[in-house]
């Protein structure tokens, strides 16, 4: 069910929400967060959608904040929906003229009472998240430095500006590398590293991460090289014995090179938007392996760290 509201107030979306929720006959409870999405009337339509895959795994209200033109009446439009995809419920917000300047108040009292608050910016982010006076009402803010026109660039700033709580797309993307990677080293022949090195599409974050990931965890230099991607398309581990390798050429299949054994192939494809938050949405608490790597990528580059 679809309820427009045009020019209206924070006061009458509850109402709608309320109203609605009990002619579907939903419970007025169930949902575990309230995940607001900061975007742009181009791209709420994927963020949205990705959202609502998501809170399948955790009930959630989404609201999507988009902020319209500043030049325009002061005016607050909502749309609200429930049972659409899922079990939870999306309301998108677009704010005009100076409402746009004070989402924080249009957004606080439709928050999922005594629930952790999740933000998103699937484009680009502000300059320090927690700073930010959306990001300031949530327990975690995640943005993706990969979406903006300077990748490198924007996970620097977010580097500096980090707070507890923070965390990048760019680094939920390796999650299966770090997994796999970890599991090869956990094998007592390939504890002798020297080196390593991290092939990756020219300018992407999440080859920066991962090797100062690798750099961190095995205390040896580890080189981000250029590739043709897409992403991440290897990962290689200098031993004394010999050279170990994950190759990933297609973005789908890598295949594993060990001194003195057969290749194997493991299934390590590009995760679609989706997955990506459903797995941010299972951790609220701060993640401190991202705090460490986003901070060593800074300080290599030769800029402060908050």
């Amino acid at each position: 069910m679809i309820i427009e509201l045009a020019n209206t107030e924070t006061r009458k979306i509850q109402a709608a929400l309320t109203t609605t929720r009990h002619r579907m006959g939903g419970a007025a409870t169930g949902k575990v967060l309230t995940l607001i999405i900061v975007t742009t009337e181009a791209a709420q339509y994927d963020a949205v959608r990705a959202s609502t895959q998501a809170a399948r795994e955790h009930p959630s209200r989404i609201l999507g904040v988009i902020p319209r033109a500043v030049e325009e009446e002061a005016r607050l439009d909502a749309e609200v929906r429930l049972g659409e995809t899922g079990p939870g419920e999306t309301v998108l917000l677009r704010l005009y003229g100076e409402v746009a300047q004070h989402a924080g108040a249009v957004v606080l009292p439709l928050l999922v009472p005594d629930t952790p608050v999740v933000i998103w910016w699937p484009g680009a982010p502000p300059e320090r998240p927690s700073g930010d006076p959306l990001g300031a009402m949530a327990q975690r803010r995640v943005t993706d430095a990969a979406a903006g026109t300077d990748p490198l660039g924007t996970l620097k700033r977010l580097a500096t500006g980090y707070s507890p709580g923070d965390t990048d797309l760019t680094w939920t993307r390796i999650t299966p590398w770090r997994s796999l990677l970890a599991s090869i080293l956990d094998r007592p022949p390939d504890t002798d590293i020297t080196a390593a090195e991290v092939e990756a599409e020219a300018d992407d974050p999440s080859a920066e991460l991962l090797g100062g990931w690798l750099s961190a965890r095995l205390s040896v230099p580890c080189e981000v090289c250029s590739g043709y991607g897409p992403d991440i398309t290897a990962v290689r581990l200098f031993t004394k014995s010999g050279q170990i390798a994950v190759t990933r050429p297609d973005g789908r299949v890598a295949t594993l090179s060990r001194p003195d054994q057969p290749d194997r192939q493991v299934a390590l494809h590009r995760r679609p938007t989706a997955e990506l938050i459903a797995e941010e949405l299972r951790h609220l608490d701060p993640d401190q392996a991202y705090q460490e790597a986003v901070t060593r990528y800074a300080k290599e580059k030769g800029g402060p760290v908050a």
